[in-house]
């Protein structure tokens, strides 16, 4: 028996109307002397204005560029990564060994329960339903228990790790900004996030070992 959950313009009419016109006699008019043409004045073309001189733009100074690769992804290794960044995230996961022990615990004992289930279910002659909705409706609290702890852990795990983490992911950062500087780098990529588009590199363009060195020799 298993219970399944469902969470889920206007239009205008022109109208036109002949007016008939009736003719009246009209006493005949005098004749009137021709007037004598005016003479036409001859049409002033007015000059056009020069056209306005557009500059010509000359080459761009762009400055030579000097790219070179950083491999974020390595600063967390805990043998060759920065210390520094390490023992921040490390100081954060110990402090909820205990909430990830009880979340564990109680997954195995929703674990346990649909197992019960399962076996019960396949004698239905010797186990009476009551028995069944009864592990049912325990394994369904449990399952709200740890849905409700597992968000709230997750939570204060976010918040934790921004205060304790995030001053350390801060001084990385001017650290690579220092870095690139101090060695005439025009601009520093993160190939963790570029792999999939990146084709070929030189190795010679990846610096990340380099700089994790330097930042463990400035921060021990």
């Amino acid at each position: 028996m298993n219970r399944i959950i469902l969470i889920a313009a206007a239009f205008a009419i022109s109208i036109g109307a002949s007016i008939p016109t009736f003719a009246q006699a009209r006493p005949a008019a005098s004749p009137t002397p021709a007037r004598p043409a005016a003479p036409q004045p001859t049409p002033v073309v007015p000059s056009r204005p020069a056209a306005p001189q557009i500059p010509v733009a000359g080459p761009a100074n762009v400055p030579a560029s000097k790219i070179a690769l950083v491999d974020t992804s390595a600063f967390g290794d805990e043998k060759n990564g920065i210390r520094r960044y390490v023992n921040a995230v490390t100081t954060v996961r110990r402090a909820f060994e205990g909430k990830n022990a009880e979340l564990r615990n109680l997954q195995s004992q929703i674990k346990a329960i649909a197992d019960d289930i399962n076996k019960l279910s396949a004698s239905p002659s010797v186990v009476s339903p009551e028995t069944i909705r009864a592990k049912q409706d325990e394994g369904e609290r449990l399952q709200r228990e740890l849905k409700y702890k597992k968000e709230q852990a997750d939570a204060d795990f976010d918040r934790r790790y921004i205060e304790v983490v995030g001053p350390v992911s801060n001084d990385i950062g001017n650290a690579l900004i220092q870095y690139a500087s101090q060695n005439g780098l025009t601009m520093i990529l993160d190939i963790s996030k570029l792999a999939p588009a990146v084709l070929t590199v030189n190795p010679a363009m990846d610096v990340t070992q380099a700089f994790i060195a330097d930042y463990n020799s400035k921060h021990p």
